[in-house]
């Protein structure tokens, strides 16, 4: 079960189909940037980082070994999740159980890794996350990070997000209001990419997707730069039409 938008307005493609697919590395901003986006353009929203954390938290409740692949897997595939699909609500549930704050501690920061290159895993994620947009007429925001290259190839705007290093080890520290350690917050981030980035490219942007690097610009900025790519992709898709 999923949190229904409560307005729908097309502002963009009216009646037709507008999947914004964003990518990037940790600490770039996708989130809060991605749901800004999502909320001005009246659109869904899906955090599909937040469905591999839930995942982590699961297995490590329930005891799974997260070195066993088929465990991992099985558990993927017996996820009971409910994830919000609305910008202007956020949850996270695990059979029932609230799990928003919970799968943004680092013991579950340190595991992710582990589920997200799970390959059977990923592809039962995958399943999900496609279901979802469907779901939703087509009409969503999804950020992760092989969105563009595989959960949403065809979306009508893909995009990377990205930013240096240090931007992004600064904006993670001030999103966990400095409650870790500077080890913390690089395990978190460079630790956790090069791991990632295994299974999946995030880091370079793949033909037809846009790059918006964020380094310079803040929160306000970046939502806006965001926004006139989509209007700007949007616009020259309909007067190729035209």
């Amino acid at each position: 079960m999923t949190q229904e938008l409560i307005e729908s307005v097309d502002i963009l493609r009216p009646g037709k189909s507008l999947v914004v697919a964003i990518d990037g590395p940790s600490g770039s901003g996708k989130s809060s940037v991605s749901k800004e986006v999502a909320r001005r353009l009246k659109l869904a929203y899906l955090d599909t980082g937040a469905m591999y954390r839930a995942l982590t938290w699961f297995c490590l409740d329930s005891g799974t070994d997260l070195d066993d692949g088929a465990a991992v897997e099985a558990a993927a595939e017996n996820l009971p999740l409910e994830i919000s699909t609305s910008p202007l609500e956020e949850y996270v549930r695990v059979g029932g159980t609230d799990v928003t704050l919970a799968i943004r501690e680092p013991s579950i920061s340190a595991a992710v890794s582990a589920v997200a290159t799970t390959l059977g895993a990923r592809t039962e994620l995958i399943r999900r996350q496609r279901e979802l947009i469907e779901k939703h007429h087509r009409r969503m925001v999804v950020e992760g990070r092989d969105i563009t290259t595989v959960v949403a190839p065809h979306a009508e705007v893909r995009m990377l997000l990205t930013a240096s290093e240090e931007a992004r080890l600064r904006r993670r520290g001030i999103q966990l209001g400095g409650s870790q350690s500077a080890e913390q917050l690089a395990a978190q981030v460079t630790q956790r990419d090069a791991k990632d980035s295994t299974v999946v490219n995030f880091t370079r942007a793949a033909d037809g997707v846009v790059t918006l690097d964020s380094s310079e610009l803040d929160f306000a900025e970046t939502v806006d730069a965001a926004l006139s790519i989509v209007d700007g992709i949007v616009n020259h898709q309909a007067l190729n039409r035209d």
